[in-house]
């Protein structure tokens, strides 16, 4: 069975990115899902004087071993100022330091939700771009706007931003 990591770009504890990658893991059949809360793993704020003087984090050697063992990614990311949240970025840095290909060329859905009409088109701008050098392999990726809207009672009630997650999930399943 193959092993999938979903991540919600956030620390909010209602993050609704992390009920997104959750919600998008789960509908995957066959796999085992490793659901990751950034909360669990303690990092400092990245500098490369803590990393010669400290080294690694355990939580970055810890959240580093996750992704190598993982066969595929459901990453959902938060949007703070048009951006990746701080802690996600942080978390980025971290793993990138610990190794520079972070993805391991893995297939990886590549989700954003927000309470606006823009659903984080911003962050996916972002990452649709910078992730490829990290070792992505994005086989699908989807802005989902107005969560609160959109998402009820743990499901997406708008039917064609279900279809078209369900076809997102199809390419994911496809290629693992």
């Amino acid at each position: 069975m193959k092993n999938i990591v979903t991540i919600g770009g956030s620390t909010s504890k209602n993050s609704i990115n992390k009920v997104l990658a959750e919600y998008a893991g789960s509908l995957l059949k066959n796999v085992n899902l490793t659901k990751v809360d950034l909360n669990n793993f303690e990092m400092p704020l990245f500098s490369v004087d803590i990393e010669s003087d400290q080294g690694y984090s355990k939580g970055a050697i810890e959240l580093n071993q996750l992704f190598e063992k993982a066969d595929g990614f459901v990453i959902s990311l938060a949007e703070h100022n048009g951006a990746y949240s701080a802690a996600f970025k942080n978390t980025y840095d971290w793993l990138s330091r610990i190794e520079g290909n972070v993805w391991r060329n893995k297939p990886m859905l590549l989700l954003s939700t927000s309470p606006g009409v823009m659903g984080g088109k911003f962050v996916m701008e972002i990452a649709t771009n910078k992730f490829p050098r990290m070792g992505a392999n994005i086989v699908g990726s989807m802005s989902i706007p107005s969560f609160y809207d959109n998402f009820k009672d743990g499901n997406i009630v708008n039917v064609e931003l279900k279809g078209e997650l369900l076809k997102r999930i199809e390419e994911l399943e496809n290629s693992l």
